[in-house]
């Protein structure tokens, strides 16, 4: 697991398992831009019968072409609000219903093996209940590489 996904609805707190990250401070046209992109896994192993978790079991969060003053994003904090001119931040629930988050605060800082790790702390629409009133939520995920295994006997 590369981390936990944590959505605080007043009637539960939803759970989600980190299954893909990826990160990246890109340079064009003269501008570095920031790149994330988190996915949860589907499972639902861990996950009560009558969770409201049960009709989304998979979402993902991303920033896109977001400006940055420097591709060095380590021991950084970043605040990404949208408005309606400019979109940095996308959420896709794997189904026709729509989601935003407001409030954005992406803090970046290398944990003890010296992986970069993200804690991403905002609002997000309530898309399970349909209320009007955004809903806290908090990510923590490293960005570890995968490891390749090659099974030499095929």
């Amino acid at each position: 697991m590369k981390g936990i996904l944590k959505i605080y609805h007043p009637d539960e707190t939803l759970k989600y398992n980190i299954r893909n990250t990826y990160c990246k401070a890109v340079y064009s046209n003269e501008q570095h831009f920031l790149e994330v992109e988190i996915i949860t896994d589907d499972s639902l192993d861990h996950v009560d019968d009558d969770s409201l978790q049960y009709n989304f079991p998979q979402l993902s969060l991303e920033v896109v072409d977001f400006p940055i003053e420097t591709a060095e994003i380590e021991g950084k904090t970043i605040q990404i609000d949208d408005s309606d001119e400019e979109t940095y931040t996308e959420v896709d629930l794997f189904d026709d219903e729509d989601a935003f988050v407001y409030d954005n605060e992406l803090q970046f800082e290398n944990n003890e093996e010296g992986i970069l790790q993200l804690i991403w702390k905002g609002t997000i629409d309530d898309f399970y209940t349909g209320s009007e009133t955004p809903i806290p939520f908090r990510l923590k995920c490293e960005f570890k590489q995968d490891e390749i295994v090659i099974d030499e006997d095929l």
